[in-house]
C-alpha cells in the first residue's frame, strides 16, 4: 500500500492522457445537452443539481481516502443534517455527543425533536448507557472543542449489538488521521471546510459509507450541492493534506508543551500528549493527532488581551487552515468556561508560533494600567 502523501496527491485523478492536465478544471453547467430524441440517458449528465463531473472526481478522491463511497455537500452542517434526516424517523432515538459541535446539538433540539425523534446526549469519553432501542449513535472524535476521544471500535460493537448504526464525525482527524469505517463505523461525516482542504477559502461537507445511495438521493432532491469551483479547489487542496497535517501536528505538540508550563493556563488538552486523558485511546486508534490545542485561561478578558497582542495568531473561528488562529469558544454558545480557547496551528514555522504565543501570553498577563477618563469622555 502506498503512503499517505502519495494517496493524497493521487486520489481521484484521471488516468494520464498526453496534453491533458493532472486535475481537470471545474465544469460549470446548469443544464447539459440532451439527445433530442431520447432525452436523458443513464451515465450522461443532464442537470447541474444532480450531475457534475467535478463533484464526482472529488467524491472519488475522498472515497479512496476514507475507504468507502462518498457524497459531497455544500457544507459540513448540510452533510450532518442530511445524514440525520435520512436515517431518522419519528419515534427513533439518536445519541449525540454532549461535548461535540454545538450546532449539531442545536439542530437536533430545534428540528429533530420537533419531528418526534428522541435526542440523548452523552459525553464523547462516556460512559455510554445501554443502546437498546437506539437507531443511530453520532460520535465526534476527537470532540470539538474539548478534544476528548472515544474508542470507535468498542462503540461500534456496542451499537451493532443493540441494533443501532454508528456514524463518526471525523472532521478534526481527517481521513489521514483515522479510519472510522475500517474501525467498524457505518458512516463517516465531516466538514471539509476545515483541515481536509485547509486553505480557509471554501465550505464543504461529505458523508462516506459502504453505500451512500440513500444519502445521495437526499442531496439530489434537496439541492445541498457544492459549487463546482469549490469542489475543484477542495480536490486541488487534498494534494498537500499529508504535509499540512505533519506541520500542524508538530506545532501543536510544541504548543501543548509550552502551555503546560504556563502558570496562567488552567488546563491544556491535546490528545497527542502522554499526560492527556485521551492519549491512550488516541495513540491506539489514530494515525496522527490533529493540529488543534484547547486550553483555558482565567477569563474572557485574558483571552481578549492575548489575541490583541498576538501577531501570528489570528482571531477567527474554524480550524485546520494554513494560518494559526484561535477563538474563545464560549462566545459561540459552547457550554465551556469563559476562558476556554481553541487554537488551530497553521503552517508557520513552529518556532515563530511559539515565540508569538509566549510574547502574547506575557502581554496578556500584564495589561497596561487604565487611564482615568479625560474631559468630555
Amino acid at each position: 500500500m502506498t503512503g499517505d502523501g502519495t494517496r493524497a496527491v493521487r486520489a481521484g485523478l484521471p488516468d494520464p492522457v498526453p496534453g491533458q492536465p493532472f486535475l481537470p478544471g471545474p465544469v460549470f453547467a446548469a443544464p447539459y445537452h440532451l439527445d433530442p430524441r431520447v432525452g436523458p440517458q443513464a451515465g450522461l449528465d443532464a442537470y447541474g443539481r444532480t450531475d457534475n463531473p467535478t463533484w464526482r472526481a472529488l467524491e472519488s478522491a475522498i472515497g479512496e481516502l476514507e475507504g468507502g463511497e462518498c457524497v459531497v455537500f455544500s457544507s459540513g452542517m448540510a452533510a450532518i443534517s442530511a445524514l440525520l434526516l435520512t436515517l431518522l424517523r419519528p419515534g427513533d432515538t439518536v445519541v449525540l455527543p454532549s461535548d461535540g459541535y454545538y450546532k449539531t446539538r442545536a439542530f437536533a433540539a430545534q428540528t429533530l425533536a420537533g419531528l418526534g425523534v428522541t435526542v440523548r446526549e452523552v459525553p464523547t469519553a462516556g460512559p455510554y448507557p445501554p443502546l437498546d432501542g437506539v437507531r443511530l449513535v453520532l460520535l465526534e472524535t476527537p470532540a470539538n472543542p474539548g478534544l476528548d476521544v472515544c474508542d470507535i471500535r468498542a462503540l461500534a460493537a456496542a451499537a451493532h449489538d443493540a441494533g443501532a448504526l454508528l456514524a463518526v464525525d471525523s472532521t478534526a482527524a481527517t481521513p489521514l488521521g483515522q479510519q472510522p469505517l475500517a474501525l467498524g463505523a457505518d458512516l463517516v461525516v465531516a466538514s471539509g471546510t476545515k483541515a481536509l482542504t485547509g486553505h480557509s477559502d471554501l465550505l464543504l461537507g461529505y458523508v462516506a459509507a459502504a453505500d451512500v445511495s440513500e444519502i445521495r438521493s437526499w442531496r439530489d432532491h434537496t439541492g445541498a450541492v457544492p459549487g463546482p469551483f469549490e469542489a475543484w479547489l477542495a480536490h486541488r487542496s487534498l494534494s498537500t493534506l499529508d504535509i499540512r497535517l505533519a506541520r500542524q501536528s508538530q506545532t501543536a505538540r510544541a504548543v501543548a508543551e509550552l502551555l503546560a508550563g504556563r502558570p496562567e493556563v488552567v488546563s491544556v488538552r491535546w490528545p497527542g500528549s502522554p499526560e492527556d486523558p485521551a492519549y491512550a485511546v488516541a495513540a491506539h486508534q489514530m494515525r496522527r493527532i490533529p493540529g488543534v490545542v484547547t486550553f483555558t485561561l482565567p477569563d474572557a478578558g485574558y483571552v481578549a488581551r492575548l489575541l490583541c497582542a498576538a501577531k501570528l495568531i489570528g482571531a477567527a473561528t474554524s480550524f485546520g487552515g494554513a494560518h494559526t488562529t484561535a477563538d474563545r469558544r464560549a462566545q459561540w454558545g459552547d457550554p465551556v468556561p469563559e476562558g476556554l480557547v481553541r487554537l488551530s496551528c497553521g503552517l508557520e514555522d513552529t518556532a515563530d508560533v511559539l515565540a508569538d504565543l509566549t510574547r502574547s501570553l506575557d502581554a496578556a498577563a500584564d495589561p497596561p494600567p487604565t487611564r482615568p477618563p479625560g474631559p468630555g469622555s
